[in-house]
């Protein structure tokens, strides 16, 4: 697992969407805790430190030793983050409480690495058809993102999600016939491809019955003649 994040928060008095926007307006990042029983604590963190943290990661699901108001840290997850649409900048988050002996479900992106054979010396294009998965785990075994070796892929060929190895301590939930990346062939060449099942498709030109017995009667006057 990666080196433990720390995160301080205060809980939040005021609630609701316009208090929200002035917090935000103030570099404040509204936020709810949800404790193992269930009930929501609204609490505020500083926006520029959680934003600093955040880009040092490749992922979201994140495990967070989190004080509110200097209390002894609660093991939490970072179980959702609201993005502004057009700046990106974080909205609003999510943690709730776990378990160090319960299993949970969270969602990693994937990373493919390496080039396939089928970009370096055939010439195809390397295309990532699935972007994240949802893996089982307990939180001491929480992984940032799923890292996959592409570069035995050849023209044509796909991985699916049976085919990646991952640890024991972890459970892929997704279908394992489900494709992750493929490569494929250039448009170039895909169109060369065409033109060529075309070219053998085409039937050669039939002369009819009649075209025939109209040359035939002008060979037998010409020998007449």
């Amino acid at each position: 697992m990666a080196s433990e994040i720390n995160v301080s928060a205060a809980k939040r008095e005021a609630d609701g969407t316009s208090a929200a926007r002035r917090l935000r307006r103030d570099g404040v990042l509204p936020a709810v805790l949800c404790d193992q029983k269930g009930q929501s604590t609204p609490i505020q963190l500083d926006v520029h430190d959680f934003e600093q943290m955040l880009g040092k990661h490749s992922g979201e699901s994140l495990l967070i030793n989190l004080s509110v108001d200097g209390q002894e840290p609660r093991k939490v997850l970072l179980r959702e983050v609201q993005h502004h649409p057009v700046r990106g900048t974080v909205q609003h988050v999510d943690f709730v409480e776990v378990s160090l002996t319960s299993k949970l479900h969270i969602t990693v992106p994937i990373e493919l690495t390496g080039e396939p054979v089928g970009v370096s010396r055939q010439g195809g294009i390397l295309e990532q058809l699935l972007r994240e998965v949802t893996i089982e785990c307990l939180p001491s075994d929480i992984i940032e993102d799923l890292t996959v070796d592409v570069s035995a892929l050849a023209l044509g060929d796909s991985l699916h999600i049976s085919d990646l190895k991952i640890a024991d301590t972890l459970k892929i939930l997704d279908e394992g016939d489900i494709a992750v990346a493929t490569v494929a062939a250039t448009r170039a060449e895909e169109e060369v491809e065409e033109e060529a099942a075309e070219a053998d498709t085409e039937e050669p030109e039939v002369i009819s019955g009649r075209k025939e017995r109209e040359d035939s009667e002008d060979e037998e006057e010409a020998r007449k003649g």
